[in-house]
């Protein structure tokens, strides 16, 4: 009895402990930057070098945007009345990079259970949409915008006990107030998790649990459509199957958390039963199949470049040198990298390490723009620099995929983003400590 009652004590007592240290967390110096203005006025960037990744790089020129927009391009660009003029000479603009793979807005602190948003309950949520439980305020965003990522394509499901089908994807934009306000485009991709081989009877039934749920998806959108031509009367509706109908259309593409070679022919062989677009996430032995993504053109997101191989027998570059692989074979591919949100940062060196094993710089690149732009299609509003394209562009002072580089301002949408994050924050914060320190030491 007594250890019951300790145990009852103890269930009672966790919620109010979580909920101590989240408000001690959130209380703390650093904060969730303030969210910038939309763009009141046409703004010219002058004096830099553009790297459009759209074609020629433009030295000494101009880029104009209006409204979030960019209108103009050039070395000679006429510029309207009241446009705010920056010289950047001497810098670099650079697209926006999207993070094609992360748990942005839906993980906050990964000890306080009550800020995590990944899994919903049951193996079958196609219906989970994860823009509405992003955290607009997330202290990560800001962070992740500092190294220059723009978009983020924020993903229910990963690790442990994820579901089956973990529901859609988002790509959410990494400046605004409000969940709308910051989603740039829902239901980009339905997200499943390809069962693992290693349990022949487990493979095979979880395998049964897919193609039951798209058999059921399917007829219930028979019925659904038949109503709607009047040939059958009004089905009931259900919020999991109906959010299955744009994958049964082609509207949206099936992602896929797949790794092993049999995960992944397995996944391409079901893509082609279901008749369904399939992207693969993960690719860890993506190049062992190109051949075979290649004649039925699909793209891979790669989850990881800066990780030691996962079995004993791999050399210790394995995961380095895949993006060189695959981009040799003619393989479509993006460089996702770890879709931690408080690691996000770290996403333009996951490219940078591809780039020093053998992918060429532009192609490393244009794996964080313009290749998931293309992949999630999006390249009509962002992933390179563009007359009429979204104005999420980085000022750096050179390649933003190299160690070395700072980036110093950040746009997106044509908002000038508070570039004063989390990071900096504790740097302002401790670098005055020491100088006090020092001060009251005589030093």
């Amino acid at each position: 009895m007594r250890n019951l009652n300790f145990n009852r004590v103890m269930r009672a007592f966790m919620p109010v402990s979580a909920l101590l240290l989240l408000s001690l967390l959130l209380s703390s110096p650093a904060a969730a930057q303030t969210p910038a203005a939309p763009q009141s006025q046409p703004i010219a960037l002058t004096g830099g070098t553009i790297h459009t990744l759209a074609g020629e790089t433009v030295e000494n020129g101009t880029i104009l945007f209006e409204n979030g927009i960019i209108t103009a391009i050039g070395t000679d660009v006429e510029l309207p009345a009241g446009t705010l003029v920056e010289d950047i000479t001497g810098k670099h603009v650079y697209p926006g990079l999207i993070d094609s793979w992360s748990q942005m807005g839906i993980f906050e602190i990964s000890a306080v259970e009550m800020t995590l948003d990944i899994n919903e309950v049951g193996p079958i949520n196609p219906n989970v949409r994860v823009e509405r439980a992003f955290h607009a305020a997330s202290r990560h965003i800001g962070v992740a915008r500092s190294a220059g990522v723009t978009t983020s394509v924020t993903t229910p499901g990963g690790g442990w006990g994820s579901p089956l089908i973990a529901g859609q994807s988002a790509a959410m934009m990494m400046d605004g107030w409000t969940w709308e306000e910051m989603t740039l485009q829902a239901g980009l991709g339905m997200i499943v998790s390809w069962p693992n081989p290693g349990n022949a009877r487990n493979y095979a039934r979880q395998l049964g649990e897919l193609r039951d749920a798209f058999a059921d998806a399917r007829a219930y959108m028979t019925a659904v459509l038949a109503h709607e031509a009047g040939n059958a009367p009004r089905h009931d509706f259900d919020s999991r199957w109906h959010a299955m109908m744009p994958v049964l259309d082609g509207d949206m593409p099936v992602v896929v958390s797949a790794n092993d070679t049999r995960q992944i022919q397995d996944a391409i062989t079901w893509a082609q039963e279901e008749g369904v677009r399939l992207i693969i996430l993960g690719g860890r032995d993506a190049h062992l199949v190109t051949e075979h993504l290649i004649a039925y053109e699909v793209p891979v997101l790669i989850t990881t470049v800066q990780s030691s191989p996962s079995r004993w027998w791999e050399p210790y570059n394995a995961w380095y040198e895949l993006p060189a692989q695959l981009h040799r074979a003619g393989v479509t591919f993006a460089i996702a990298g770890s879709n931690n949100a408080a690691n996000v940062n770290r996403l333009p060196f996951e490219a940078g390490t591809a780039a020093a094993f053998g992918l060429p710089v532009e192609e490393a690149l244009k794996s964080l723009t313009v290749y998931p732009a293309q992949i999630f299609g999006l390249d009509d509003r962002i992933g390179s620099l563009q007359p009429g394209l979204h104005a999420d562009l980085l000022i750096t002072t050179g390649n933003p995929i190299e160690y070395s580089t700072r980036v110093e301002q950040v746009y997106v949408q044509g908002r000038k983003s508070d570039m004063n994050d989390m990071h900096r924050q504790f740097f302002q914060r401790y670098s005055e400590k020491i100088r006090q320190r020092q001060a009251a030491s005589g030093r």
